[in-house]
């Protein structure tokens, strides 16, 4: 399995779908992805060579909003002060 941004995505899918694994990208981001490496007719995980992977992984590390445990973290307190000034029912 690829590890990307900490989590292991699956290598039976397709590189489109296998990103959207990952806690914050969803398809549009992931469609983004796939275009910007220059890879064609969104290849399996497992038929990607390394350097493709390493692309992706440095074209995910690039964006400057958060994903995986940062956005978890972010939601996490978000929720927390709404229900600390009593905003939201938790």
């Amino acid at each position: 399995m690829a590890v990307v941004k900490g989590v292991n995505i699956p290598d039976n899918k397709r590189i489109e779908v296998a990103l959207t694994s990952i806690f914050g990208i969803g398809p549009t981001r992931a469609k983004k992805l796939v275009v910007r490496a220059g890879l064609k007719d969104n290849p399996k995980v497992k038929d990607l060579t390394e350097e493709k992977l390493n692309l992706i992984r440095n074209l995910i590390d690039a964006y400057e909003e958060p994903l995986e445990g940062d956005l978890r973290r972010s939601i996490r307190d978000d929720i927390k002060r709404l229900g600390d000034i009593k905003t939201c029912l938790l």
